[in-house]
Formats: structure tokens, C-alpha cells, sequence
């Protein structure tokens, strides 16, 4: 679905023309990805039905690529080969060929990365599929080299077989693309196994620490990606069984993440991952899920242990995401490329030289002492493996031990530090920027939201809350429809793409925790309504859980359901903590029925490798063990108030939701979206909590302590 703009009257302007000769078919797009190609030699389609008309009219396979706008490997195979003319006219003259940016079609990504990792063992982007005017896939590849070399097919001789291939052994090619296409749907027809129980959460957790690295954090030797639900589902893990050594695998990955080349020291916000196994060397892009994601694993630890360092790195990724990803209406854009002036890290990377010009003798020594600066530099050209002399800033240690090694105090040293960031920082404003992603997603900015509305919570700023909510506003005013569905993605204007499981899932997780943040209840009852919408449109009626597309939304070969963690959790494992949290916010049994279900409809495939799905694990947690409701009733603006609900946001309560009841209005919103509310009063026109257990409450306390201490039994 894509909205037009209209003029005052009202009349759609199509302002498409035919493109010129530097230019494809891409030029019309918005998306910043498809536009990176608009002037490729490559007779480029977006994806739509006029290209597959073209392939089946001239008899031509398929040629799919497809990537993002702030991959650097994406960039390297278009620089390499689509704007090579002789890898063009090779494409021209046999392919209709197909651009998509995943992060406008991540239903397209989802499934072709799925025959590419069935065909290969693996995926990535750019993602390369050779497919069938009828979008049968038959052969998959990520990055393709121009020139064959070290035993892989390039370009210049791929393309050729393929469509020899596709001439002379058209039947072979028919077939092999069927049996994939029956594999792949062959793949979402899993039973329905038994229902999920305390059991799985401990294989999870047992599985995690067998790959747990043990000098360096995570859970691979290299590359190392932060994977923050991993880290969440162990701080509930701990918080459940008291298991210490569950704390210490989350505590450990986030203290060298935040140590590490990871970790932007100067500009704030986390890198994409690390090709190394020390989280030293990162692989530049930026991307907004990350940070979302990540800040809500820091929140959590923070919570959980207090720790100045996780409060820090909170405030930090926040700061850059509104400097740098916001849009002046309120959205956040997608993300930052890993390149600047055609080199990946250039933007980020320092010279000896540079530091030493930049600041005073000392400053530069402590500098150059902390974050292991060199004049041949620790950043090595990724081909040769040769120092670049170029410096990443990582550290070896924490402030702490710097600190005590200089003969300062932390505070001391953080202060010199942040001096001399600023100086840093500033020189590094001077340069060219990597590229920005300006595209607005819905299932990205619902994380964001979410993450801004924990901080607001964790640290009563109301400055965070407000952030959150101009996003809100942004999203429901241009990627809302009228009859309340959501559109996927906002970009030069335009709002186009049908809204997928990710889209509603995240964005209820952000309405979820604004409403927490602010008690607005606005917030609660749109997350109600794309609740219910969800159920009407994406539930699988037969074999149970959430379908990534709606039922109206384009066919592709198959409609799939997707549970296993990527970069981002699971739509459907956060979708069943939705429904837990509103089931208890709003008091609907039906949606507790809900999320019984979905875990019923993929317990089969979790049984395998539970720890490959910690998102879902967070919300068995959730669902297997005592989970709590908090309600609140006071006059919003009182100091008891306030000091009541700030004793719960800053305690680590992963299972327990927090609902406020208004005491000083008539016929408060609240009582119509969770009626139980209504007759909870304030005690002797005191603060009152009433804490309730599955449903059951305790007699009213206008005692903070013993509010608290109810919410301590039976962990």
C-alpha cells in the first residue's frame, strides 16, 4: 500500500516520467537504498509486477539483489560489478534485473535469505538470488566478486552459466526450483508441540553458557554481535533462580562492549558488531534497532545492579540517537553507513598525528596511554592485514582501573575525559559524515520508543518520555491508515508498505512501556487496537501464531511465521509478551489464551536449541513463573505519588506491570480499558498500591517498603 501526495483539492499527483539516460527505473523510488543505484549501467527494476511481466515476455530469469543502503559489502559489490559496464551488459542482455532494500521489504529478505541459507549453509547481505519469472528461486549467493578468484565464481563468469544454464537445461532448472520452493514451504508446516515450561528456560540458559566466551563476553569467538535478548533472558534467568553465573555472563559482554572498539568513545552509540574476537574492531555501520535494542539490556542491568557505568551508557546512546537519527518531526531514521569517502571507519579512525594536533601534551598522553593509539595504528586494512596508521579507541581496562593507575579518582578522570571528548568530537564534526538512512520504520522506531520510555522510567526524565511520544505522534499521524492499520516505512514524504509483524509487535512493546512511562492512556488503548488488529490479520487460524504479512498483503510463494532471533527478536516472541502484559495491564484472560497458544504452535521447533529463541524465553519466563500487576492510585502531580512510582520504576521488575489510576478525576480513561481499576481508591487520601498476583491482589499499602516487599514474594 503506498499513500500519494495530494494537492489542496485533493487530486493525486503522479510525478513519474520516464527515466533519462544516467538513470534507471530506480530513480522514482524514495527508498535511499534503490536510490544509491539509480544511475547504475544495470537496467535496475524495483520489484513490482512490471519486471516479472518483462521476464516472462522475453523468457528471462530473475536477478535479485538485495541489500541496504548502509551495508558496506552491499556498497563494495555495487561499486565492483553494477557499476561496471561490462558486468552490466551481461545482466542487460540475460536478466530482467531486481532491486530491494530489505528494510522496506524484510518480508521479500526474510524469504529468500531463508533458500539462500537452505542452499548454502549461510546468508548475509548483499543477498544475490538467481529466480524464475514466477519468483522460484534456484540459485543463491551473498557478495559476488567481479572476477573469479581463491576457487569462487565472479560475476563475469557466473552470469554467463546461469544463463546457459536457463537455455539449455531449462527443465532442470524448473525442477530444482520447485523442490526448493517445496522445501522452503515444507518448512512452516512444524506440529505443534506441548507447551513450554520452566525446563526450557534452564536448557536456554546452560546452552548459552557453554558458548560463553569467558575472557572476553558473548557467545561466538568471532564475529561477535551484541545480541542484547540473549543478555536480557539472563538477567531474568538470574533474577528467577539467583544463579550468579548468569549475572556475570550479561555483566561481562556489556562491560566489553562498552570498552571496546564496539562502543563509539568520542560520538556515543554501538558499531553493528565486531569482526574480532576482543570487540575491538568494529564493522562501522550504525544501525537504530541496535541502539534500542542494546539500551534496554543496559536499562535492564541497571536496574539490576545499580552500576554508574550501565546508567552512562543509557544516557550516551541515547544522545547520539537524538543528534543524529531524529528527524525534526519526531521519527527516527534507520541508520548510519559504515563508509565515509569510500573507505569503511573512515569517519571514526585517528592518526597519532591527529590526537597530538588536536589537543595539549598531557590530554594527549592520556589519550594515547588509555586507548591504545599508535603511531603505526591498530587498525588493519582488512585485505592485507597491514596497519593503516589509523587508531579505533578501545580500552584494555574500565575508568576505574585507568583511574587508579593515573593517581585520580573515576570522577577525576571522567571529567579530564570528557573535556578532551569534546575536543575530539568537535575536530571529528569537521569531516564528512558516513551516509544517513532517513527512512522511518515503524517496527524500528516502536524499539526506539520503547527504549526511550524504559529510560524515562529508570531515570524520571520526562525529556526522554517526550522524545518517545513525538515519535509516537510522527508514526500514528503518517503511518497510520484510517481504518487503523499500519503502513511500514515513511521516506521523502512518503508513506508506502503494508505493515508486517514487526511493524505491530514493536510498536506495542514502545506503546506498552510509554504507557508505563506516562500513564497516558492514549497509549494503552492503541496498543489494544493493533492488538486486536494482529489477531484479526496475522494469527494462523489452524496451527496457531502470528504470519509475518497480513492476510490482504501481496502473495508471495509462501506466507511464513517466523520465531528465531535475528539482529532483531523475533515479531512473534515479542508479540506473546505483549499479550502476557496487556492480558495483566487490562485484565483479558483471552490474550493470556493468546500467548498460550503461540507457544504451543512453535514449541516444536524451540525444543531443538532454546537458546537460539531468548526472546520467546523472556516471555515463558514471563508466563511460567509468579508475574505481578501494580496499581497506583493518587493525585498524579503529589509527592507520595511520585515517590510510589518511582520506587517501581527503578527496581528491577521484569515481570510486573504497572498500571495508575487517577484518583483526583471523576471517571478516569483508565477504568474503561482495565475496568478491574475501578474501584481501587486511595487509603485516607494517601498514595495507595494495590499489588496483585495472576490476578489476585493484597489488601491496599500507602507504604513504599511494603509495596516493595510484596513484589519480593515467591522469587
Amino acid at each position: 500500500m503506498t499513500l500519494k501526495k495530494t494537492s489542496p483539492s485533493g487530486e493525486q499527483k503522479h510525478l513519474k516520467k520516464p527515466p533519462d539516460r544516467r538513470s534507471n527505473r530506480l530513480i522514482h523510488e524514495k527508498s535511499p537504498y534503490l536510490l544509491q543505484h539509480a544511475e547504475n549501467p544495470v537496467d535496475w527494476y524495483p520489484w513490482g509486477e512490471e519486471a516479472f511481466a518483462r521476464a516472462h515476455r522475453e523468457d528471462k530469469p530473475i536477478f535479485l539483489s538485495i541489500g541496504y543502503s548502509t551495508c558496506h559489502w552491499c556498497h563494495v559489490m555495487a561499486h565492483e560489478s553494477f557499476e561496471d559496464p561490462a558486468v552490466a551488459q551481461l545482466l542487460n542482455e540475460s536478466f530482467v534485473c531486481v532491486k530491494v532494500d530489505r528494510e522496506e521489504r524484510p518480508d521479500l529478505d526474510h524469504m529468500y535469505m531463508r533458500v539462500c541459507q537452505m542452499l548454502t549453509g549461510s546468508g548475509g547481505w548483499p543477498l544475490t538470488i538467481f529466480m524464475t519469472p514466477d519468483k522460484k528461486p534456484f540459485y543463491a549467493a551473498t557478495y559476488i566478486a567481479k572476477e573469479s578468484r581463491f576457487g569462487r565464481v565472479g560475476m563475469l563468469d557466473l552470469l554467463p552459466r546461469i544463463r546457459e544454464i536457463w537455455d539449455r537445461r531449462r527443465r532442470d532448472v524448473v525442477n530444482s526450483a520447485d523442490k526448493i520452493v517445496a522445501a522452503l514451504q515444507q518448512t512452516e508446516h512444524a506440529a505443534p508441540g506441548a507447551g513450554l515450561d520452566k525446563k526450557i528456560l534452564q536448557q536456554a540458559f546452560e546452552e548459552l553458557s557453554q558458548r560463553f566466551d569467558e575472557s572476553r563476553g558473548g557467545f561466538s569467538v568471532a564475529p561477535k554481535f551484541p545480541t542484547p535478548h540473549n543478555l536480557t533472558f539472563l538477567l531474568r534467568y538470574w533474577f528467577r533462580s539467583n544463579d550468579k553465573r548468569a549475572l556475570h555472563m550479561a555483566e561481562k559482554t556489556l562491560q566489553e562492549m562498552r570498552c571496546g572498539g564496539i562502543y563509539d568513545h568520542v560520538g556515543f552509540g554501538f558499531h553493528r558488531y565486531a569482526t574480532d574476537p576482543e570487540w575491538r574492531v568494529p564493522h562501522f555501520e550504525k544501525m537504530l534497532y541496535d541502539q534500542a535494542l542494546i539500551a534496554l539490556a543496559y536499562s535492564d542491568a541497571f536496574q539490576a545492579t545499580g552500576k554508574r557505568l550501565y546508567g552512562q551508557t543509557i544516557h550516551e546512546i541515547i544522545a547520539y540517537v537524538l543528534r543524529a537519527l531524529t528527524d525534526p518531526e519526531g521519527g527516527f531514521y534507520a541508520g548510519e553507513d559504515a563508509d565515509s569517502e569510500g573507505r569503511e571507519g573512515k569517519f571514526y579512525v585517528w592518526t597519532e598525528d591527529e590526537i597530538k594536533n588536536a589537543l595539549r601534551k598531557d590530554e594527549a598522553e592520556l589519550i594515547l596511554t588509555m586507548f591504545n593509539i599508535t603511531r603505526a595504528g591498530n587498525f588493519r586494512d582488512e585485505s592485507t592485514q597491514q596497519p593503516t596508521g589509523t587508531n579505533i579507541f578501545y580500552l584494555n581496562g574500565t575508568f576505574c582501573d585507568y583511574a587508579r593507575a593515573a593517581g585520580l579518582s573515576e570522577h577525576e578522570l571522567q571529567v579530564r575525559f570528557e573535556t578532551i571528548r569534546q575536543k575530539l568530537f568537535s575536530l571529528r564534526e569537521q569531516r564528512i559524515h558516513p551516509h544517513r538512512d532517513n527512512k522511518i520504520l515503524v517496527d524500528w522506531n516502536g524499539l526506539m520508543i520503547a527504549a526511550l520510555a524504559r529510560a524515562a522510567q529508570v531515570f524520571a526524565l520526562s525529556h526522554y518520555a517526550a522524545a518517545a511520544q513525538r515519535a509516537l505522534s510522527f508514526i500514528l499521524a503518517h503511518l497510520r491508515t484510517p481504518d487503523g492499520r499500519l503502513l511500514h516505512r515513511y521516506c521523502a514524504g512518503e508513506a508506502a508498505g503494508s505493515g508486517m509483524v514487526d511493524d505491530y509487535a514493536f510498536l506495542i512493546w514502545g506503546l506498552i512501556e510509554l504507557y508505563e512511562a506516562t500513564f497516558e492512556a492514549d497509549c494503552l488503548q492503541t496498543a489494544l487496537e493493533l492488538q486486536q488488529i494482529m489477531i484479526d490479520h496475522f494469527w494462523d487460524e489452524q496451527a496457531g501464531g502470528f504470519y509475518f504479512t497480513a492476510d490482504n498483503a501481496e502473495q508471495l510463494l509462501l506466507r511464513h511465521k517466523e520465531i528465531y532471533d535475528g539482529a532483531v527478536p523475533s515479531g512473534n516472541a515479542v508479540a506473546m509478551l505483549n499479550l502476557l502484559r496487556l492480558a495483566r495491564i487490562a485484565g483479558r484472560p483471552d490474550f493470556e489464551h493468546q500467548a498460550s497458544a503461540l507457544a504451543q504452535a512453535f514449541s516444536g521447533s524451540v525444543q531443538s536449541l532454546p537458546s537460539a529463541y531468548t526472546q520467546l524465553m523472556n516471555a515463558v519466563d514471563y508466563a511460567v513463573n509468579p508475574s505481578y500487576e501494580v496499581v497506583i492510585t493518587g493525585r498524579r502531580s503529589a509527592a507520595d505519588t511520585e515517590h510510589m512510582l518511582a520506587a517501581v520504576w527503578k527496581t528491577f521488575r521484569p515481570h510486573t506491570v504497572l498500571v495508575f489510576r487517577p484518583a483526583d478525576q471523576r471517571a478516569p480513561a483508565i477504568t474503561a480499558l482495565a475496568p478491574y481499576t475501578k474501584n481501587f481508591t486511595e487509603c485516607n487520601g494517601r498514595a495507595t498500591a494495590y499489588v496483585c498476583r495472576n490476578y489476585t491482589c493484597s489488601l491496599p499499602t500507602t507504604d513504599v517498603n511494603e509495596m516493595l516487599e510484596l513484589l519480593k514474594a515467591d522469587i
